[in-house]
């Protein structure tokens, strides 16, 4: 009996949590896998989109660039390697200009440039993620996995409130030009579902933060998640691709299911680091 896409998105959805949950909270050598994996997909698929078969050799530094800077920041925060091991993944980013000297043609040379948009808009955040994991020398994946939890809420919040009053004709729309389902509705919705996501994540512990800071972070996280989720739909409609891959039955790709915390995450970050609680 075949599976109708709602069952394929349902099962593939729940998997994805729990792969998630377990590969973030259990333990760091699982989750330097996890996340070394997630960054290599999302990576190579922006690159597919944005280069196709074109600067192939070029397109693998961009990759094993972004994978040395993720270990490399890893094995520092995790296993107490000296912070200069971190010229390594220079190596690669390097060899990107020097193999250019040997190109066959010029053809199409201004598109190198999203080699280096793709390290910066995926790989650095990634890459950063290992600081966010320790707890003086203990690992701690929860302050990450409630930053999940909340964006994974305002999703849930944007489709039900979105669906239940941002489809009807008078409905004003968020970005039309960019993703023309979106609705106020639907942002407003997320909001007050990522807020509330990081109201009982406060009373939980998970989030230790004073309750104002855990409300205001609701509001940038749910804001910073659609940012992210409509960047990513403007490359989508540049490249003129529904999807960025296939490798998530039901979803699309890693970067469609990552997009949203790309953005909304570091924004978390920089506000707690401003106000001194990172």
């Amino acid at each position: 009996m075949k599976l109708s896409n709602f069952w394929i998105r349902t099962l593939t959805g729940i998997l994805f949590l729990v792969i998630m949950v377990f590969g973030i909270i259990w333990d760091r050598a699982i989750f330097t896998c996890l996340f070394g994996i997630i960054l290599t997909v999302a990576l190579g698929e922006f690159y597919k989109m944005a280069l196709g078969t074109r600067f192939r050799f070029q397109q693998r530094l961009g990759v094993m660039t972004g994978i040395a800077a993720f270990l490399l920041v890893a094995a520092y925060c995790f296993f107490g390697w000296d912070l200069r091991w971190l010229v390594i993944a220079l190596i690669p980013l390097l060899l990107i200009p020097v193999s250019c000297l040997f190109l066959p043609s010029r053809e199409g040379f201004g598109d190198l440039a999203y080699i280096y948009a793709g390290l910066l808009y995926i790989a650095l955040p990634i890459s950063l993620s290992p600081l966010l994991m320790m707890d003086g020398d203990v690992y701690d994946g929860w302050f990450l996995l409630s930053l999940f939890i909340m964006i994974w809420c305002s999703d849930v919040g944007a489709y039900c409130i979105g669906t239940a009053f941002g489809q009807k004709p008078n409905s004003r729309k968020l970005a039309p030009s960019i993703s023309p389902k979106k609705s106020w509705w639907g942002f407003w919705g997320g909001l007050f579902f990522c807020v509330g996501a990081a109201i009982g994540l406060h009373y939980l512990t998970w989030l230790p933060f004073p309750l104002l800071h855990c409300i205001v972070l609701g509001l940038i996280v749910g804001a910073g998640g659609v940012c992210g989720d409509l960047f990513e739909s403007i490359w989508k409609r540049h490249f003129g691709v529904k999807d960025s891959g296939n490798c998530i039955p039901g979803h699309g790709g890693m970067l469609d299911r990552f997009d949203s915390s790309l953005v909304a995450i570091p924004m978390a970050c920089v506000y707690l680091s401003i106000v001194g609680l990172l």
